[in-house]
Order: structure tokens, then C-alpha cells, then sequence
């Protein structure tokens, strides 16, 4: 491929993809995915600090679209259902940004590499920390918030995980909304 094809980012990716599958997340380089893709290896850096955040990257990070979802949440709505209003939006748009299938390939990758599934961690406390400081800043008190991040953000990780299971047909989203009716029914 030509440098001067459109969609290096996403090219970067699915080069990322394929390699860590192929060769090991610890045995890929940085030049290996750059020339994978059809890129330089400058190129590469331009878009990714390592090759780590070849995965982490989102084009919608996941925490905005929740604390924007808690501001504009209406006053009615109770504090859980404002983060799980946000972690749907999340939901949206993270299954704009990557397939069913790179996501499911991402999540083996990350399952095998000790050091991604900490990454991967920090990005889901970091959802739940800008959950709770949104809805404190919308005046609900603790452990109010904390509960309520706490478990959209857990409702999220159990949506996620069946999606790129693959034993469901539902999208990203409608994951979600049937991991809150499954948790709706524990009572």
C-alpha cells in the first residue's frame, strides 16, 4: 500500500490485529505493524505513543460519552440509570469504531498478555472514577455514586464480554440493555 492511502489508522489496527495474533503481542514491534499497514514507522507514532495503544486508542473514548450522557441526563432519571444511559452511549460508539470481530480478537489478545489486561483495568476504573465524579457534580452523594458507576460500569463489562463471545446476535448496545434487564431481575 501507498503512504498516501486513506485510513492508516484503521489499517494500523487490523495490522495490529493480525500480528499480535500471529507472532504474540511481546514478539510485534512497532516497524512490524507500521510495515503491515503500508506505513512508516514515524507514521505509526504520529497516531500511537507504543503498540499498546494500538488497542487502547478509541476515537470515542468511553468515559466521555458516559460523563456526557450524567450532564445531560434529566433530572428525573436516577443515578444509576444516567451511567447506564452514558455506558450505552459508550456502547454506540465503540461498536462504531471496531467490528464484532475486532473487538472479540482485541479482548483474546488482551486475555493473554498479563500486561494489557492491566491497561485494560485502568481504562474501566478510569470509566467508573468519571462516572462518580460526574454524577457528584450533578449532586449525588456517596456511596450513591460510587454503587451506581460502579455497577453500569459492570453491566458494561458483562455486555461486552458476551458480544464478542459470539453467542448472541444483539449488538454492542442491546448487550447492554439485556445485561441491565439481567440485573434488574436479581432482586
Amino acid at each position: 500500500m501507498a503512504r498516501w492511502e486513506p485510513d492508516a489508522r484503521g489499517r494500523m489496527l487490523a495490522a495490529a490485529l493480525d500480528l499480535f495474533a500471529e507472532k504474540g503481542y511481546d514478539k510485534t514491534t512497532a516497524g512490524d505493524i507500521a510495515a503491515r499497514a503500508g506505513v512508516t514507522e514515524r507514521t505509526f507514532f504520529r497516531h500511537f505513543a507504543d503498540k499498546r495503544e494500538v488497542l487502547f486508542a478509541n476515537p470515542n473514548p468511553l468515559d466521555e460519552a458516559v460523563v456526557k450522557a450524567i450532564a445531560a441526563a434529566d433530572e428525573q432519571e436516577g443515578p444509576f440509570q444516567m451511567v447506564l444511559d452514558g455506558v450505552r452511549d459508550a456502547a454506540v460508539g465503540l461498536a462504531e469504531a471496531r467490528s464484532r470481530e475486532q473487538a472479540a480478537q482485541r479482548a483474546r489478545i488482551v486475555e493473554a498478555t498479563p500486561a494489557l489486561q492491566e491497561r485494560e483495568l485502568l481504562k474501566m476504573a478510569a470509566m467508573t472514577t468519571a462516572a462518580q465524579v460526574a454524577l457528584a457534580e450533578r449532586g449525588v452523594g456517596e456511596p450513591t455514586a460510587a454503587l451506581a458507576a460502579h455497577t453500569a460500569v459492570a453491566v458494561f463489562q458483562a455486555a461486552f464480554s458476551r458480544w464478542v463471545s459470539g453467542a448472541t446476535d444483539l449488538g454492542l448496545p442491546e448487550c447492554v440493555d439485556e445485561a441491565a434487564a439481567a440485573l434488574r431481575d436479581l432482586r
